[in-house]
């Protein structure tokens, strides 16, 4: 909107340019035409001027508005630094008062810490105290009660008929050898080592109740000069003290791998329980071939368990744990076997990256060693599988066992009632001269064969057992 002021500023010019248009035709005697031009001309220089003026005192206004905003910039900085330095400490403040209660928390659960230790100590020392009046109250029975032993030998000894039966397809093996002094021993562990007379035998585990095979456990065994088998009991306390045992494990894992890839061939849900030993885990430089095989191998990190013994566990030093965790993070899971107690921590196993828990089927069946664990049999599948851990039954020689495990929800079971230890290839079928690497490139049709023979003695053993629960379960109708 034009203001009033430019208005006056505009009639103002032209009547000062009609005036000097007139005095031009008044006094020189300038024409009309000529008086007019004058007049615009002087008419066009006062606008110009006009204009020049204004842009001029516009430029001055815009530049006090300039540095007015500047001003206001600064204060604004100002204010801003201002509310950052009190930011700044806040913060600390915040932060030293964290730091606070990390510390605190980190008291508090190093003494939590400090009384869980005590509390397991206390009840180690409970259960001991127990298992002593326990063995004491049996002996003070044993011998008050008179002399009827022979009565109840010949009522037992009738037992162990089915182990029998079940353990007659292994006379084709060779015997086990007779016990031997510690320097025969020792030697012919280092001849059958050095002659790669190691063998590997496979015994299956089952799902319960139906009875399927799922994994099968793989079991060592070494053949002296004389062609006869030393079992792992033989021969794995020499081997330990001799510092041997590192090279049976890593022949024994080569196997294993070899064998896992042969039967996946047929079936994916298949797996192999892998015996691994203390002292190969301890050792840094036998240990490291075999992390660098598993390594190259670890595709059959799911199918492949490595086992380990409870004492194992129990006692794991730095090292120990330091093997471990590379394990773990190769993705591979552990078992635990030879299991003496039912005193279990399932959350600092499942941190370990255990995934199976073996018990003997006589233990879990127990009521004596049921007295001393912290937890009853029956709960123990449901604790451990709240934290992925499956537990299985071992050493199974008969169906009431079976029947009775089904109660306790075992979802696995391992013995001779399913099958015994059977060996990989037929005697002979590698050569004894040959290096170890060479044994586990042995010819694959013979172990396919004796895996396909393995599998179907396995399966016609789940038809036996299911047929005889169904003959119990008929009866108790």
């Amino acid at each position: 909107m034009i203001r009033i002021s430019t208005i006056f500023i505009a009639i103002c010019m032209v009547l000062i340019a009609a005036s000097l248009g007139l005095m031009v035709h008044s006094l020189a005697g300038f024409t009309i035409s000529e008086s007019a031009i004058v007049a615009l001309t002087a008419l066009t220089f006062l606008i110009l001027y006009n204009a020049v003026s204004m842009r001029l005192r516009d430029r001055t206004d815009v530049g006090g508005q300039i540095a007015d905003l500047s001003r206001g910039t600064a204060d604004l900085a100002r204010q801003v630094a201002e509310f950052g330095r009190r930011m700044s400490a806040l913060e600390a403040r915040v932060s030293a008062t964290d730091a606070n209660g990390q510390e605190r928390v980190q008291t508090v659960a190093g003494e939590i810490s400090e009384l869980g230790s005590l509390v397991r100590q206390i009840a180690s020392s409970v259960a001991a105290h127990d298992d002593i009046l326990a063995n004491a109250a049996s002996a003070i029975q044993a011998q008050q009660t008179p002399s009827p032993a022979p009565t109840v030998v010949q009522e037992t000894s009738p037992e162990p008929a089915p182990v029998m039966s079940i353990e007659a397809p292994v006379a084709a093996a060779p015997q086990a050898a007779p016990a031997a002094s510690s320097t025969q021993l020792l030697v012919a562990v280092r001849n059958a080592i050095e002659a790669n007379r190691i063998d590997l035998f496979l015994q299956p585990m089952v799902t319960l109740p139906q009875r399927k095979v799922r994994f099968y456990e793989a079991v060592a065994r070494l053949r002296d000069d004389k062609d006869q088998l030393l079992t792992a009991n033989e021969f794995v306390g020499a081997a330990e003290n001799a510092g041997l045992m590192g090279q049976i494990d890593h022949t024994v894992i080569l196997r294993c791998v070899q064998v896992l890839r042969r039967l996946m061939v047929r079936s994916k849900d298949v797996g192999v329980f892998c015996n691994i030993s203390g002292a190969t885990l301890s050792n840094p430089s036998v240990f490291g071939q075999c992390l660098d095989f598993l390594e190259a191998n670890r595709i059959l990190a799911p199918s492949l368990v490595l086992e380990f013994k409870q004492s194992t566990f129990r006692h794991l030093g730095p090292v120990e744990s330091e093997h471990l965790a590379s394990l773990q993070r190769l993705g591979y899971g552990f078992s635990i076997d030879n299991v003496t107690d039912l005193r279990l921590d399932p959350r600092e196993m499942a941190d370990r990256g255990v995934k199976f828990v073996k018990v003997p089927a006589t233990m879990l069946l127990d009521q004596k060693q049921l007295s001393s664990a912290d937890i009853h049999a029956a709960d123990l599948s449901d604790l451990l599988g709240r934290f992925g851990i499956d537990l299985v039954a071992e050493r199974i020689e008969g169906e009431r066992a079976v029947v009775d495990l089904l109660d306790y929800d075992v979802r696995f079971g391992q013995g001779f009632l399913f099958a015994p230890p059977r060996p990989l290839r037929p005697e002979g079928a590698a050569n004894p001269q040959e290096p170890a690497a060479s044994a586990v490139d042995a010819p694959a049709q013979k172990e396919e064969k004796a895996g396909v023979k393995f599998e179907a003695r396995a399966e016609a053993t789940r038809v036996t057992g299911n047929a005889a629960l169904a003959r119990r379960a008929s009866a108790q109708k």
